[in-house]
């Protein structure tokens, strides 16, 4: 490969062996455009059966896409900012302060400039934030196992139990297009842009945590092996990039904390806030008290799927996924079931977790047929389509 053009080459004039940026950009969706295909044809499908269910039970589905619990709540801080609460028949209070900036902000910002309203402004970032990180996602899995990998990973992320809500204004899928990111960025050692995502993931959702534990960890192990194997001169010179973005990836998150802070005059208002919401930590009491609290149907079935979640995790570690990702996707597990929250928002709450699925993909493409891993995938969104249509008119807890 012939060497680069010299320093003094006009600045204007790119690297002959480096693309400018928007060519790179279109190379790598050209790459990802199937993945992006796949994974909209399941949220299609997913979009049609529900419209469906709700048009027969006289339902606005629109209405139930973008105004609907949390939604409602985000779209009244990009309306009015932060200030409203709720008071509880038992004297609780809910504060709009639980719930994380960045959303508000861009729903505000699209519906000053474009003619949608808040609501409309959050289905778009919603919807485009799901193609995002399904490349994301599909970027992390052709990089550890191949482009097929990559492509049936992001359609299984589309066909997740819980995926109806990457079709609704939450914020499911913002923080996982921007986690999926920056896990990218660590994977291929671009630390400054990983830490930049993880910060704004940090604006996003409390489970931001996860990503920054997964950029801390990674970083404090390259660090020890280096100072093991001896090579500790110069090491913070060397690692000057992965320390400023692991520097930089909690500022997100410790930003909002501090804002509730100082706005309430509490250092802890924030968690104080969520444990108003009945969101504190409890080392899984709450869970445990839920399952005995089960009918012995309902605890066994629960108690399988928790199993089952268990052997994911067995098999990611067996899979030896690189420390980050894998340190990310456990954590995203504990953070869902160490909370005293409401039990039926826990899938949701591990919908960022795709890694999870990188076992299942690996498994589907051992199945040396495609027609055979196709005809999986399409019952499987089929299945994730009923159970959304199910679970937005009003049928049950997810």
């Amino acid at each position: 490969m012939p060497p680069g053009p010299s320093p003094q080459v006009t600045p204007a004039r790119p690297h002959p062996d480096r693309p400018p940026v928007p060519g790179r950009a279109a190379a790598a969706l050209a790459v990802a455009a199937p993945a992006l295909g796949v994974y909209a044809a399941v949220r299609i499908v997913g979009l049609v059966v529900f419209w469906a269910a709700a048009s027969a039970a006289g339902k606005d589905a629109l209405h139930l896409l973008s105004e609907r619990w949390d939604s409602v709540w985000y779209q009244r801080v990009a309306e009015n900012g932060y200030g409203y609460t709720v008071t509880l028949p038992d004297g609780g209070v809910h504060s709009d302060l639980a719930f994380f900036p960045l959303l508000p902000a861009l729903e505000r910002g699209l519906a000053e400039v474009t003619p949608l309203g808040l609501a409309g402004a959050g289905l778009l970032v919603a919807w485009a934030a799901g193609l995002l990180a399904a490349w994301g996602i599909f970027s992390v899995g052709a990089r550890l196992y191949g482009r097929r990998t990559g492509v049936v990973l992001a359609a299984l992320w589309g066909a997740y139990p819980t995926a109806f809500v990457q079709s609704m204004a939450y914020t499911e899928t913002l923080f996982t297009a921007l986690a999926a990111w920056s896990l990218y960025a660590v994977l291929t050692r671009r630390w400054i842009v990983a830490g930049v995502l993880c910060a704004l993931a940090g604006l996003t959702r409390p489970s931001a945590a996860a990503l920054i534990a997964a950029l801390a960890i990674t970083s404090a192990v390259t660090l020890v092996r280096e100072c093991r194997a001896g090579a500790s001169d110069g090491m913070v010179r060397r690692h000057r990039r992965m320390l400023l973005g692991v520097v930089v990836a909690p500022l997100g998150w410790l930003a909002y904390v501090v804002f509730v802070a100082v706005r309430e005059g509490r250092p802890f208002a924030y968690f104080d806030v969520q444990a108003q919401w009945g969101n504190s930590i409890d080392g899984g009491a709450a869970l445990a008290s839920f399952i005995l609290g089960l009918p012995w149907p309902g605890m066994l079935g629960l108690c399988t799927a928790l199993a089952a979640l268990g052997r994911l995790v067995f098999l990611c570690v067996r899979q030896r996924q690189p420390l980050p990702v894998l340190v990310y996707a456990i954590a995203v597990v504990v953070i869902s079931l160490i909370g005293s929250g409401y039990f039926g928002s826990r899938p949701r709450l591990m919908m960022p977790a795709f890694p999870l699925l990188l076992p299942p993909a690996v498994a589907l493409l051992r199945l040396r047929s495609t027609a055979r891993s196709a005809a999986v995938l399409a019952v499987t969104a089929v299945a994730s389509a009923a159970y959304g249509a199910w679970t937005l008119l009003g049928s049950g807890p997810p």
